[in-house]
Formats: structure tokens, C-alpha cells, sequence
């Protein structure tokens, strides 16, 4: 759950007396600038003062104010980012500059928001909400020390706030340190024993330390406080927390193997209205994660003959009247035995575009180095549309039980519209296909696979060209669809995705470039891999220099292995 920011009550308080000189014409001022005002209410006063057009200065100033608390409700940014822009124009304030960070906060533009929180911080007294509302920023940029030092002080300063005690505690986790987080969240606990964000954060620690029942048990706790009453907090985006809470309820669900509930519990999340990155995010995997379970769980269907068979079971004995429906039996996931388990899939025997000679040595020669070291692998080689769709899906459904999630692609890879896709052996590009619909999507993989608890490591030898030039085939010894700028960088790895663990996309070649497929057995960057990959005590990271090094020695500086991360600590494949 990554929303949670502090209500402008206080720092709007010294609105109110500016707006008071509204309040006579028609009542329309206190509709206008009161925080409980329903959304649509609230502007709809606003504007029709607006059009009075009595007012000026730092008085028109307060009503646009107002007006964007109103959009803000309504999770309409763009609208909360004009009408606290013209407040700041008329009359720059506090208050106005924190809705506006705020606002962008919400969009995924943490470092505009800084800059927001920042002004607001220089031009008024020194204030904890404002702290606490850039340390949320800087969270959602992976600046977790930064993220501390700003909830420090916003709990130093005050006002008493659960918040502050459970965002510092999430900044904990993503640092590692679960006994700080979980002492963190139980003081927001019980600072506000009715808030729901709170217990939906504990349950994500308690399913980090492996104790799924009590995740469940505060996740249902959240949703069920969330049922009760609306969140008051005019910051909390709609919907955001009770998709939080079934969407880590579901994780814990799958998690234990109980996937019926898992599956009812995703369900539950995508009926939410998501107007933030998180809760978009979280959608995301509920989506993808749904339609897994739905393969393993089809629903029911029911024979018409089946009325006209007679009966020989015994009937269950009716439900009390007014008593609650007996919960669904639980159907068992299968056991994964490995807590780590990685994809590896080489795709070079293509029918209708160049074929390449390396990929399923190379495939072979990663799958065998992860098993040395202990991976439970699904390993995959010239795979067509619907086996690598197979392919993906179970391992997809494996990594819900694992810590660490390895995935590994040898083979085509392009971009579509700022996509990456990863391309099967009997893909056709002809003119007037919908050829992504042929393809892997790798955004649909990075969802199934996001999970504040696990870390993910995907590696993709690929090339990083586009099939939408005039060109299909490439020629030379590349793994190019000639044409193009190549992959797209990822751009979600900071913005709310994944904050726990975390997450790092390795390339074989930067941005905009071919990867070789080598004049030997394997590609120059899977050679370097395999050699590295199981070195014991090698910190992934430092793993992927070396192999850098390497590559760049063996190409000639032509091909530069290039990586994209949001681990927030040491991570090694091969134990020390």
C-alpha cells in the first residue's frame, strides 16, 4: 500500500478565514470550503462562486484551493494540478503547494512532488504533514534512508500521526529490517486501532516473515474496517484501500495453496476504482494473477441432465436462516518444494523470420547453472505461441510460493509503442496483423511477478529492435528484427512497483543496440553469464559487472550489457 498522506486540514485552517467572506452569498461557502462536503457538492459551490467574480487575490485563491480539494476526492490529478497551480499564482501557500506535490505524487511524478513539498517547506513554519508527504515521495522513488529521515521528522513535529508511524515502518521493510517495521506499524496500530492501511502493512510483514495465517488475519481485519466507514482522509485516493487489502490478502491466499479464496479475493480487488499508481499497480498482478487461478480453477458448469439423474448422495442439512454461507473448500496449490525457481526459455529455430543458432545452448547453459546452484527451473527451448504462453503461466504460478524468481530469455525480443515483447518461433509479421496479440508481453510477466515479499531478477538476451520497419528479417549474425530503437528501458521499477524486495532487468546490450548472437556455441553475454552466475558469495549486481566487462572485452566495445534495478539490498543467486 503505498498511498497514505496526511490530510491538509491543518495547514488549511488559515484558508478559512479568507474564505469566510463567501460564506454569506447563498450558503455557498461553507459547501465550498468545508473537507466533508461530498466532491461534487464541493465544486459545484466553488465554481458558481468563481463566477460571482467578487473575488481576487489571495480570497479567489482559497476557492481554487478549495475547488482542487474537491477534484482530489474525485481522484482527478490533472484537475487538482490546474486549480492548485492558479491558488499558487494568486497567492502562493502552504497548503496549496502540499495538494499540488500531492497531486503529482499520486500521478507517479515523485520528483516534481518533491520540488512541491520542498517550496512548501521553504515559504512556511517547518511542518510534519509536509514532511511526512515528502517522505512518501521519496519512498516511491526507492529513496528509502531519505523516506526515514523525513517521517523522523514529521513524527517529531507532529501532529501525532498513524501515518507517519506506518509509512516509516514500510521504509523499514524495504530496507530489510522487519522487527524496526513491524515495531513501527504496531504503534500506528495503536495510535488508530479503526485505520485499515495499517494492518493491510503488518499483513505483508507478517506473509515476509512466513507467517501467513496472521496475514490473512489483518488483511481481512483492514478490509473489514474499510468496509465500515469511508476513509475520512480527503488524500486517500478512492478505492486504494480496499484494493490494497484484498490484493495482499489474495497474495497471502495463494501463498498458503488456498486458491479458491485467492482467486475470489483478486477478484474483489479489480472491482475497486484505481486512481493512483499503487492501486493500479496492485490491479495489475490481481489481474494477472485472477486469470492463472482461473485456468486451475474453471468455474463450474452444470449439466441440464444432471436434474433428471437421480440422487443417491445424501443432501447437507439447510443453513440456519440468517446464518452466513459455509466458506468454499479450500483446493491446494501443489507443492514447491525450492523457495527459489526461475524461466528460462531459448527461442532460435524461427519459422517465418532469420533463425538464430545460439539461443537454445544458451537456454541449456543458464537452466544447468541455476540448478548447480539450487533453482527449481522450467526450462522451455524453441517454443511456439501457445507453448511459451504454457510455459510462462506455470512458472507464473510456482513464483507465488518462491522468494527469489529468475527469469531468463534467449532469443527475439523487440518493442511495440514502448512495450517489450518477447517473440515465439511461429510468429508471423505481416501487414494488418495485431502482432502484438503473437507475442509475450513482458509488462504482463513484471505483474504476475509483482510482490513487495519476493525479489525478481530478469534477464533478457535479446535484441531490442522493432518488427515495424520496413524490414522483417535482419541479416548478419544478431539477434535483430532489423529496424527500430530497440527494448524500451523499464520505468516502473521506482514508481510503486515492487517496494519490498525489489526488482532488476538486465540486457545484454544498452538501449538502441543489437545483441550478438557470437561465432561460437553461445552469445558473448549468455558465455559470461553462465560462467558467473554460480560464483558462491557474488553479489548479483557485481555478478552483472563482471559479466559486463567481459562482453565488452569479447565485441570489442560493440555490445554493452545494460541493467535497470530497484533491490534494495544485497541479493546472491549462489550462496556464500
Amino acid at each position: 500500500m503505498r498511498r497514505a498522506i496526511l490530510t491538509l486540514t491543518l495547514l488549511a485552517a488559515a484558508l478559512w478565514s479568507a474564505a469566510a467572506a463567501a460564506q454569506p452569498r447563498n450558503q455557498l461557502g461553507p459547501l465550498c470550503t468545508t473537507d466533508t462536503t461530498p466532491a461534487d457538492q464541493q465544486i459545484n459551490a466553488c465554481n458558481k462562486i468563481i463566477a460571482l467574480k467578487v473575488f481576487s487575490g489571495e480570497k479567489l485563491a482559497t476557492i481554487y484551493f478549495w475547488r482542487a480539494v474537491g477534484w482530489n476526492k474525485k481522484g482527478n490529478y490533472a484537475q487538482v494540478i490546474a486549480d492548485a497551480s492558479e491558488a499558487i499564482r494568486l497567492h502562493a501557500s502552504v497548503a496549496a503547494y502540499n495538494l499540488r506535490g500531492s497531486a503529482y505524487y499520486d500521478k507517479g511524478e515523485d520528483d516534481i512532488a518533491i520540488a512541491d513539498f520542498n517550496d512548501g517547506l521553504r515559504i512556511g513554519p517547518p511542518s510534519g504533514i509536509i514532511y511526512h508527504n515528502r517522505g512518501n515521495a521519496w519512498r516511491s522513488k526507492g529513496e528509502y534512508a531519505k523516506a526515514i529521515a523525513d517521517y523522523d521528522q514529521a513524527i517529531k513535529l507532529g501532529p501525532p500521526s498513524a501515518f507517519s508511524w506506518q509509512n516509516r515502518g514500510i521504509s523499514k521493510q524495504a530496507l530489510g529490517d522487519l522487527d524496526g517495521a513491524l515495531a513501527d506499524i504496531n504503534e500506528a496500530i495503536r495510535l488508530d486501532p479503526q485505520l485499515p492501511q495499517p494492518l493491510t502493512s503488518r499483513s505483508i510483514i507478517w506473509r515476509a516473515k512466513g507467517n501467513l495465517d496472521r496475514a490473512i488475519a489483518d488483511a481481512t481485519e483492514a478490509i473489514r474496517l474499510a468496509k465500515a466507514k469511508a476513509p475520512v482522509n480527503i488524500m486517500t485516493p478512492p478505492g486504494s484501500v480496499l484494493i490494497s487489502a484484498y490484493s495482499q490478502r489474495a497474495l497471502s491466499y495463494e501463498a498458503k495453496g488456498d486458491l479458491n479464496r485467492a482467486k475470489q479475493d483478486y477478484a474483489a480487488a479489480l472491482e475497486g476504482q484505481a486512481s493512483d499508481a499503487g492501486s493500479k499497480a496492485n490491479q495489475a498482478t490481481a489481474k494477472v494473477r485472477l486469470s492463472l487461478l482461473s485456468e486451475v480453477l474453471p468455474p463450474p458448469q452444470r449439466n441440464p441432465a444432471d436434474s433428471q439423474r437421480p440422487r443417491t448422495e445424501q443432501a447437507a442439512p439447510p443453513a440456519p436462516a440468517g446464518a452466513a454461507p459455509p466458506p468454499p473448500a479450500p483446493v491446494q496449490a501443489p507443492t514447491v518444494t525450492s523457495r527459489r525457481v526461475a524461466l528460462v526459455i531459448g527461442n532460435g529455430s524461427y519459422a517465418h523470420v532469420r533463425s538464430l543458432p545460439n539461443p537454445s545452448n544458451d537456454a541449456r547453459s543458464i537452466a544447468k547453472s541455476l540448478r548447480d546452484i539450487g533453482f527449481t527451473v522450467k526450462e522451455g527451448i524453441d517454443l511456439d505461441r501457445t507453448a511459451m504462453q504454457a510455459t510462462i503461466r506455470d512458472f507464473l504460478r510456482e513464483a507465488a510460493r518462491a522468494q527469489i524468481a529468475v527469469v531468463y530469455y534467449a532469443g527475439h525480443g523487440i518493442q511495440v509503442d514502448g512495450r517489450n515483447y518477447l517473440v515465439p518461433i511461429d510468429v508471423q509479421f505481416q501487414a494488418g496483423n495485431r502482432m502484438t496479440e503473437a507475442m509475450m508481453d513482458m509488462d504482463t510477466i513484471m505483474a504476475g511477478l509483482d510482490d513487495q515479499v519476493r525479489t525478481n531478477i530478469l534477464i533478457l538476451d535479446a535484441c531490442r529492435n522493432n518488427p515495424m520497419a520496413s524490414k522483417v528479417a535482419s541479416t548478419g549474425a544478431d539477434r535483430g528484427i532489423e529496424g527500430g530503437s530497440g527494448l524500451a528501458a523499464p520505468t516502473t521499477l521506482g514508481a510503486g512497483s515492487t517496494l519490498g524486495a525489489g526488482t532488476l532487468i538486465a540486457f545484454a546490450t544498452a538501449p538502441g543496440q543489437v545483441a550478438l548472437d557470437g561465432e561460437g556455441a553461445n552469445s558473448p553475454f549468455s558465455a559470461a553469464l553462465s560462467r558467473h552466475i554460480g560464483t558462491p558469495g557474488l553479489e548479483v549486481q557485481q555478478m552483472l559487472t563482471r559479466v559486463r566487462a567481459e562482453v565488452v572485452a569479447a565485441t570489442k566495445g560493440k555490445q554493452v550489457p545494460w541493467s535497470n534495478s530497484s533491490l534494495l539490498g544485497e541479493v546472491y543467486l549462489a550462496e556464500k
